[in-house]
């Protein structure tokens, strides 16, 4: 009687509404809905992956834990994508502490329907191996933002990300929990949020924090927010062969 529930659900993902009719089929009794609160651990570094978890509004972010305990995101996955895929693939223990960076809905799967699907299914391995690939890709793309640009554009390129996810909806985060994501100070998060505030591109209250001009927050941020978002607009689509010629890669006057 809820088979038909889940499966409608379901599609709110877009990868898993890539998977093709018959696999989604077989797939939906599998899926069982969750729902976790902001900061809710949904993996520690290290430990073994038992479910792939994939939004339908909620985000979960990826943390890379040093031996002091600090942290710092590295990369985070909305309803685009899925945690676990790569325990599907190949290993089954997470690199990474997954957490909840924005709560809402979300499906569970068991790992082991997921590897029988990967393993027998040519368009399920592209799918995966095509939407991993593009994961990295934000990781090696966060590397290099957070190394190379100020606080107010990595916070710019934060909340537009997360404003995607959230489709519009009012954002609920501390200083102290921004600084945590961005592996920045409080203090320099802070005055970040009140030069945006104060340029009228957000609105932010008592922890509450709301985007008032989108393209103004774009034009502050700096280029990685709109490098990652082509990349995942386009991982749907895997190319039709493993390598690509080019003759011309992305340079500062493209």
């Amino acid at each position: 009687m809820n088979q038909p529930q889940v499966e409608k659900t379901v599609h709110k993902n877009q990868l898993f509404g890539a998977f093709g009719e018959d696999v989604r089929s077989r797939m939906s009794a599998y899926m069982k809905p969750v729902d976790f609160k902001l900061g809710t651990t949904v993996c520690e570094a290290g430990g073994l992956l038992k479910h792939a978890y994939f939004p339908q509004g909620s985000v979960l972010s990826l943390l890379t834990v040093l031996e002091n305990g600090s942290e710092i995101e590295c990369a985070n996955i909305g309803r685009e994508g899925a945690f676990g895929l790569f325990a599907a693939m190949y290993s089954r223990v997470s690199f990474n502490r997954c957490t909840v960076q924005l709560e809402g809905p979300m499906l569970r799967c068991e790992i082991e329907p997921l590897q029988d699907e990967f393993h027998k299914s040519a368009h399920m391995q592209d799918l995966f191996v095509s939407y991993s690939e593009t994961l990295l890709s934000q990781v090696m793309q966060t590397v290099a933002c957070n190394s190379l640009h100020s606080v107010e554009e990595r916070l710019s390129r934060w909340l537009l990300m997360m404003y995607d996810r959230a489709e519009g909806e009012k954002l609920t985060y501390t200083h102290e929990f921004l600084a945590r994501m961005m592996g920045a100070n409080r203090t320099s998060v802070t005055h970040a949020a009140q030069s945006l505030q104060n340029a009228g591109l957000i609105n932010y209250r008592r922890g509450m924090m709301q985007v008032l001009d989108r393209v103004g927050l774009e034009a502050a941020s700096c280029e990685c927010y709109a490098i990652v978002r082509k990349r995942f607009d386009a991982f749907l689509v895997p190319p039709s062969t493993a390598v690509q010629e080019t003759k011309n890669g992305r340079t500062a006057t493209q």
